[in-house]
């Protein structure tokens, strides 16, 4: 297990997806204080030399609270009109913030089809190596004005698209920072004795059936969609945490190499010491 979180800490191409649970409170409106911290901790983490991308959620919740809507709409069309709102929303505050700490952000929004062709999709990896390679921090969200993928839960929401991220440009780990510190035994709201499972060596029939449940009120992604992603992530060589998005400085614990939340190990990975998963 030591030499796994070695692995860890030695990661340079650090993909973190956030969610709009964790960027919003309960009434929907921005946690400023939250992003802030994020934004700090993804700052520092590039001037330790790493490679960070940021796949945001949020477009269409962060829309909602902008127009001062009591929901969020029903409609396709009504969502993809918050999200066009809220997008420029979260780019305008990552901007500013990262601008705070010298760090330059790109705005990348992805479709399906940019994966599923071979020439947009090396369009798409072409762009994330130079702006790497330039020194700019990609942040990443799906295209929800002309896609209605994630708007619809068929692409999987931007858990999916992380882990599809991370398989584009070669990421060394994935972090996906949720409303819950990683995968339990049992739910954790209605069972406040589940155990918190540290280590996913392969994800199994149990693994995927431990994982029922929708998502939050302000997201769409509940834990069906993180073991998805995990499952991209680790065939393409990928390790990915699910870890609390609570406090973004959790982080840090993660790239020193400590145990939070839950590691899903990527393919061809194996521990030595036995686990209880």
């Amino acid at each position: 297990m030591d030499q796994i979180l070695k692995e860890v800490r030695k990661a340079r191409r650090i993909v973190v997806k956030v969610g709009t649970s964790t960027l919003t409170y309960e009434t929907g409106k921005l946690n400023l204080k939250r992003i802030e911290c994020l934004v700090r901790v993804l700052s520092d983490l590039k001037n330790r030399d790493k490679k960070v991308i940021l796949v945001t959620s949020g477009a269409i919740g962060v829309g909602v609270g902008k127009m001062g809507l009591e929901q969020k709409p029903k409609t396709i069309r009504g969502k993809q009109a918050a999200a066009a709102v809220g997008q420029c929303e979260l780019m305008h505050l990552y901007d500013k913030f990262f601008s705070e700490y010298n760090h330059t952000v790109a705005q990348i929004l992805l479709t399906k089809d940019v994966v599923e062709v071979t020439q947009r999709r090396q369009n798409a990896v072409n762009t994330f190596d130079m702006l790497l390679k330039m020194g700019v921090i990609p942040i990443v969200n799906e295209n929800d004005t002309v896609a209605i993928e994630e708007i619809a839960c068929t692409f999987g929401e931007n858990d999916t698209l992380s882990a599809i991220v991370s398989e584009l440009i070669g990421a060394d780990l994935l972090v996906n920072l949720s409303d819950i510190k990683g995968l339990y035994e049992a739910d954790p709201k209605s069972n406040p004795d589940a155990k918190l499972i540290p280590v996913v060596p392969e994800i199994t029939d149990r693994i995927r059936n431990l994982a029922g449940g929708a998502g939050s009120a302000r997201g769409t992604g509940g834990m069906c969609s993180k073991i998805s992603a995990a499952e991209i992530a680790c065939n393409a060589g990928v390790n990915m945490i699910i870890a609390s998005g609570e406090d973004p400085s959790i982080l840090y614990d993660i790239v020193d190499g400590k145990q939070v939340g839950t590691l899903f190990l990527k393919k061809g990975q194996k521990i030595r010491n036995r686990m209880n998963n």
